[in-house]
């Protein structure tokens, strides 16, 4: 068997996350959280699409993270991140972190927003 070491670029994985909290390459986070390229970040959830927005020149798709059940994203939200040109998927928390960190593991423009679960 081979195994390779990942590597990921500027941007950090997730490593893991619990009730209220999440840890990023190490650190841990309470609340909401935005982490990609331009690093990591407290967000201020679906309200905060400024935070969002501002990923529009250094992604092409970001995952949102919707807790521990699926949910429907902002009808508004979804429609200004298409307008930006940032394609968007909703999921679980725990799937957006996996998906986002198997696709940043493959060097591709990826973030991920999570409400905790």
């Amino acid at each position: 068997m081979r195994l390779n070491e990942i590597e990921f670029n500027d941007s950090d994985p997730v490593d893991g996350y619990g009730p209220g909290f999440f840890r990023i390459a190490g650190e841990v986070w309470s609340g909401p959280i935005l982490t990609g390229p331009r690093g990591t970040s407290s967000w201020g959830g679906y309200d905060d699409s400024a935070a969002l927005l501002a990923l529009a020149d250094h992604v092409d798709v970001l995952f949102i993270g919707t807790g521990a059940e699926i949910a429907h994203l902002p009808a508004g939200l979804r429609a200004m991140l298409d307008a930006a040109g940032i394609g968007v998927e909703g999921m679980t928390s725990p799937a957006a972190a996996r998906t986002y960190n198997v696709l940043l593991s493959e060097g591709r423009r990826v973030a991920v927003a999570l409400l905790p679960v």
